[in-house]
């Protein structure tokens, strides 16, 4: 097995015969042989939910929950209707 002496990162693509197509050509001249490794995303779109469920179990924001931190009440500001 070769020694991986660089990591590239790339976007792309797969068609519909299964093929990859890269957005960008590859700052490597070739021809030469590599190994890929594709990662799939479940949703291309995270959903306000998502961000939401997502950013509550992150601890690095673990320090909001501490009390020096709640310095606003429901009484605060004027409340925000969506207009949509």
């Amino acid at each position: 097995m070769e020694n991986i002496e660089k990591a590239i990162e790339a976007t792309g693509m797969i068609d519909a015969e299964r093929r990859l197509v890269l957005d960008e050509p590859l700052p490597v001249a070739g021809p030469k042989r590599v190994r890929v490794i594709i990662l799939l995303s479940e949703d291309t779109e995270v959903d306000e939910k998502g961000w939401l469920r997502a950013a509550s179990a992150n601890p690095a924001f673990d320090f909001l929950k501490e009390p020096e931190e709640d310095i606003y009440t429901l009484e605060d500001g004027r409340p925000f209707y969506d207009q949509r």
